[in-house]
């Protein structure tokens, strides 16, 4: 009998986990793959999986997940949203002449699906919210992506790309131009924003060593503690 083909599921592993053959270590673990693999934070496929990580910390997605190569999205919320993030930076780790222009992709594509292995027919943009997470520090010597203070967030529900934008790029300026301060947090700004504009969203420290929150200056805040010490707050 065959075994069928079906889709292997991520699963979440520790970093512990040797390399072997057939069960017996050869040296080396997956600790030290993803330590030679992704150290690089600010090469731009590691950015964007940070920038996605960030995000699915912020609004409160199981932490015990892992993360899915193949779906269609990059993140789901616990209220159901799918979230689609995209992330720039103006400094790259290569030499460069000049701080690179902010441009943030977001074409319409036809979703695959591992589980059945066959593609959508219509193209379409598949999450119904848009987190475009930029690297806004511009010193290079001391840029750090692991550093909070130096992202900000902006936030977009697909219906408003599907009506405005008409070309697959979408600049900084143009959603800059359409940031609002306003108290809605990363969830909230998701679900809620029925203006049809960009919601600006910062990570905000109290002092060097005091908690940090996700969300837009002027507002009261319900915080939620996150495992490393950031919070949340919550959307009223």
């Amino acid at each position: 009998m065959t075994t069928p083909l079906l889709r292997l599921p991520a699963i979440r592993r520790s970093g512990a986990e040797p390399l072997h053959a057939d069960g017996r270590p050869v040296g080396g673990t997956l600790l030290d793959f993803w330590q030679w693999s992704a150290s690089d934070l600010v090469s731009n496929a590691t950015r964007g999986r940070l920038a996605e990580y960030l995000v699915h910390r912020a609004v409160g997605s199981p932490e015990q997940s892992a993360r899915d190569e193949w779906d269609a999205f990059d993140i789901t919320t616990p209220d159901g949203i799918h979230v689609e993030v995209k992330s720039a930076a103006y400094v790259q780790s290569w030499h460069q002449e000049r701080l690179s222009s902010i441009v943030f992709r977001t074409p319409k594509t036809r979703a695959w699906s591992a589980d059945t292995n066959r593609q959508e027919a219509e193209a379409r943009r598949q999450a119904q919210g848009y987190v475009f997470a930029l690297l806004h520090h511009t010193d290079k010597p001391s840029v750090d992506p692991l550093n909070v203070r130096q992202w900000t967030f902006y936030v977009l529900p697909t219906r408003v790309l599907d009506v405005r934008t008409r070309s697959p790029g979408l600049d900084h300026a143009h959603v800059a131009a359409g940031a609002v301060r306003a108290g809605n947090a990363l969830r909230g700004a998701l679900a809620s924003d029925r203006a049809g504009r960009a919601r600006r969203l910062t990570w905000r420290c109290s002092g060097r060593s005091g908690p940090c929150i996700i969300g837009s200056s002027g507002s009261a805040w319900a915080a939620m503690p996150l495992n490393f010490g950031v919070r949340l707050p919550r959307s009223r």
